[in-house]
């Protein structure tokens, strides 16, 4: 009676081991699985970690000053692939990709929006967001330059607007400061027209009316 019992005690202790031994090896298999084909956690990023992985993603086309008429074919890029980490996000991240007009004037710099389009990036697929069929050029001779940024998260408030710190006719993109770290990637276009922002002119033309605002929101 001993002995059986003995022998039933050593069978459940064997059995218990390969029980264990079996949730190990699964456990270690999907720990290997997460780290390879899983996503990448970026629940608790900041704002400027969202830009510097947008920064990674980020290209432009077409905005060479040999572009044709009114940039048309140029586009922003949100790449799929980047360098380094290359997993695609767990939260998608909200992409805004803008353009203004940039207009001078007697007392400075009006800033008016054209196009605004949203959407969603991850890393696993490239998108693609053409510019606006018709970029303003300024009306009356003014010197109107266009600006493209891409940013993550909420449109941009007022006082997050970029600020221009040379003459908008000499002006180059180190010369446009944004008030806000969200800011991936942004381009300051050449003038169309580059007559009215010669930089000799001894002051600038007014204003054109500002250009009315729209936006396009995509999934």
């Amino acid at each position: 009676m001993h002995s059986t019992q003995n022998r039933l005690h050593h069978a459940a202790l064997t059995a218990g081991a390969a029980v264990l031994a079996l949730l190990a090896t699964g456990c270690s298999t999907a720990s290997a699985g997460a780290q390879t084909g899983g996503c990448r956690d970026n629940g608790d990023w900041s704002g400027r970690q969202q830009a510097a992985w947008l920064r990674k993603a980020v290209a432009f086309h077409g905005t060479t000053e040999e572009a044709g008429p009114l940039y048309q074919g140029a586009a922003v890029v949100v790449r799929a692939q980047h360098s380094g980490d290359e997993r695609p996000l767990c939260r998608p991240l909200a992409v805004q990709v803008q353009f203004w007009t940039l207009t001078a004037t007697a007392t400075g710099t009006e800033t008016a929006s054209v196009m605004r389009y949203r959407l969603s990036a991850d890393g696993s697929r490239t998108r693609t967001v053409g510019f606006p069929a018709a970029l303003p050029t300024g009306q009356d001779g003014a010197c109107t330059r266009v600006l493209v940024a891409a940013y993550a998260g909420a449109p941009l408030s007022d006082r997050e607007l970029p600020q221009k710190t040379r003459d908008l006719a000499t002006a180059g993109e180190a010369d446009i400061r944004f008030r806000t770290q969200r800011i991936g990637a942004y381009r300051l276009l050449p003038p169309q027209d580059p007559a009215p922002c010669d930089a000799d002119r001894s002051a600038p033309s007014p204003s054109p009316t500002r250009s009315e605002t729209w936006d396009i929101y995509h999934p």
